[in-house]
C-alpha cells in the first residue's frame, strides 16, 4: 500500500490498496500525480523492493 504524502503541507496525495504491488503499479500513482499536479523537484522513498526498481528510477 503505496501513501504518497506532501512533505511539505502533510497533504495526502494518493493510496493505492492491493494485494500485491509491483514497480508498474507504483508508476501509474506516480504519473497520475504528476500529471495532475506537476513534477516535484523531489521524491522520497523507503525504498522498498517496488521503489528500488529501475522503472521507478527512470
Amino acid at each position: 500500500m503505496p501513501n504518497v504524502i506532501d512533505a511539505f503541507t502533510r497533504e495526502c496525495l494518493a493510496i493505492r490498496i492491493d494485494r500485491k504491488l509491483n514497480s508498474t503499479a507504483v508508476v501509474d500513482v506516480l504519473s497520475d500525480l504528476f500529471v495532475l499536479r506537476s513534477v516535484p523537484g523531489h521524491v522520497r522513498s523507503d525504498n522498498g523492493p517496488e521503489f528500488v526498481a529501475k522503472a521507478v528510477r527512470d
